[in-house]
């Protein structure tokens, strides 16, 4: 029987294809399932637990799939492990039944940007594909649905930790930045490692395209050799929007939504990824120009009284606000903080200094922020919501600049998650443009 431990959207999405496969499947949680996935489990006649694994830690599985958020430290995985039965990842025990053409993406920034954009070009190619894993729907939950030619897989650290055959044919890595290193043991090396997982078995026909631009990346593949065939990409991006590798033109973002230096990494992945799957630059061109970001990144609002608004609430650390400041072209009135995750602000001093003029902190506690750029801008102002933070920044910017929201931080302090953050601001916008507006 396949034992399932967590059950969220990996864990439902995986009991769901074992059901489908006709195997045995008992799903467990430690805490209490949503009663959106409860019914699912109920409608697929599927056994499951909750509040705890009582059951599970009696049962002797065939295969044990475990959700990308239990560690294995976990005390149900250790009592397994000591079984000699060894978990294994929900996008492993999906790809085992899978027979399209996988393109898996990691990286600590950027991936889910990559996911949408790959997977759009390949659909305005013609192909039959779907995204899947860390956006959206669970890689299994898709399989589960219907067959498909290609699927485009956002993958995160955890999600690779639980792998031990997964082979994707095309594997692309953005970039490693300092992220979850609590699940590490607050080791680079570590996570480094993690995120390289996802090249672990290619083979010399399968392709690996990767950031070389990134250092932590370059002194990786300096002391461990890959076995995929590795296609190393640094992309220059000039002031026209055109994306250039070694002084061939690749991608011309100028009428894209897709800003700066990191997004010219994001576009240049997905173009050759797309170049691998046959499709030809005239529609890949076409396919970037039609393309719609997600959300809360660098999300372009509009612009009251010649000043700009921008929404990154997505910029949940201090890596993402570098490269949101790093493609600002005029003064930036910044709003930033939160739930502080550890953040090292050296980072970005040197770009805070040249491009913003005024900081709005917004959090609970601005103390640290505050504190990383006195000096450092011409004013800073201290707010605890989202109509306070606007009103701030509109005091402080002039036509011709930009209110950029880029945390930095983390949200739960004052709001739900990055999207209700950046829906308010989105929200004051329109307010401001028509006092009568609801988001």
């Amino acid at each position: 029987m396949v034992l399932i431990l967590g059950a969220g959207e990996s864990g439902v999405g995986a009991a769901l294809l074992a059901g489908k496969l006709g195997l045995p499947v008992f799903v467990s949680d430690a805490g209490h399932i949503s009663p959106e996935l409860r019914q699912e489990l109920i409608d697929a006649e599927i056994d499951f637990e909750e509040g705890g694994h009582e059951i599970a830690m009696e049962l002797f599985p065939d295969k044990l799939v475990k959700s990308p958020g239990i560690p294995d430290t976990a005390t149900v995985v250790q009592h397994f492990i000591e079984q000699g039965i060894r978990p294994e990842a929900e996008i492993e025990f999906a790809w085992n039944y899978c027979n399209g053409k996988v393109i898996a993406i990691t990286g600590s920034n950027g991936k889910t940007t990559t996911t949408r954009l790959c997977t759009h070009l390949l659909l305005e190619g013609g192909l039959d594909v779907i995204q899947a894993g860390n956006v959206g729907n669970s890689f299994a939950r898709a399989l589960s649905e219907g067959a498909h030619s290609h699927y485009v897989l956002e993958l995160s650290s955890f999600q690779l930790d639980g792998i031990s055959n997964f082979r994707p044919d095309i594997a692309i890595l953005l970039n490693v930045t300092p992220d979850h290193l609590d699940r590490y043991g607050y080791s680079m090396e570590r996570y480094t490692a993690s995120k390289f997982r996802i090249a672990m078995n290619l083979q010399p026909q399968d392709d690996f395209i990767v950031y070389a631009g990134d250092p932590v990346i370059r002194d990786y593949l300096a002391k461990h050799p890959q076995k995929g065939s590795c296609k190393l990409l640094q992309p220059e991006l000039d002031s026209s929007g055109i994306v250039r590798i070694e002084g061939e033109p690749i991608a011309n973002l100028s009428e894209t939504c897709l800003r700066g230096r990191h997004n010219a990494v994001n576009a240049a992945c997905a173009v050759f990824a797309a170049r691998m799957c046959g499709l030809s630059d005239a529609v890949i061109q076409s396919g970037l120009k039609s393309f719609v970001n997600d959300p809360h990144r660098l999300e372009y609002l509009g612009q009251y009284m010649g000043i700009d608004f921008i929404n990154d609430s997505k910029a949940t650390n201090v890596d993402s606000v570098y490269w949101a400041l790093d493609a600002m072209t005029r003064p930036v009135i910044w709003i930033a903080g939160g739930l502080d995750k550890g953040n090292d602000y050296e980072y970005i001093q040197t770009l805070v200094r040249t491009k913003v003029v005024a900081l709005v902190c917004l959090g609970a506690d601005n103390t640290k922020l505050a504190k990383a750029f006195e000096g450092k801008v011409g004013r800073i102002l201290e707010t605890s919501d989202m109509s306070a933070a606007v009103s701030a920044a509109m005091e402080c910017a002039r036509p011709g600049e930009v209110i950029l929201l880029s945390p930095a931080c983390a949200s739960f302090d004052l709001f739900t998650n990055y999207m209700d953050r950046g829906d308010q601001f989105r929200g004051e916008f329109l307010k401001l443009n028509n006092p009568n507006a609801t988001p």
